[in-house]
């Protein structure tokens, strides 16, 4: 059996937030529907972007999950993504620091869900 994992963010505006992925992400969509559109991340997996599930969205709603970029290029990357994403104005939660797994920071998109960055296990 093939087998795909789509991890799905709840967004408010599925276009905007497509805009917004896309940048820090540095892709295009791979498929766009008004209210869905998801991007192609590798071989068996995508990030999908959903809107209309969950009307006004509000940052103040607590987020329990993350969407966690996982890298290969390790600290110096990891950094060289925090400063990228600083001075485009991303909103920044946690600043680099080191926990268990490595170094990793974590930021939010404008509809308060979770972008963590950290190393490939």
């Amino acid at each position: 059996m093939t087998t795909s994992v789509v991890s799905i963010v709840y967004v408010n505006d599925a276009p905007a937030a497509a805009r917004f992925y896309g940048e820090l992400l540095g892709m295009s969509p791979s498929f766009e529907t008004p209210g869905y559109i998801t991007f192609d991340l590798g071989p068996g997996a995508d990030l999908a972007l959903w809107s209309g599930q969950f009307e006004e969205l509000s940052p103040d709603v607590p987020r329990t999950s993350e969407v966690c970029l996982a890298l290969d290029g390790g600290p110096d990357e990891i950094n060289a993504i925090f400063q990228q994403w600083s001075s485009k104005g991303v909103t920044i939660l946690g600043e680099p620091r080191d926990v268990g797994f490595g170094l990793t920071f974590l930021a939010v998109d404008p509809d308060g869900n979770r972008i963590r960055v950290a190393p490939r296990d």
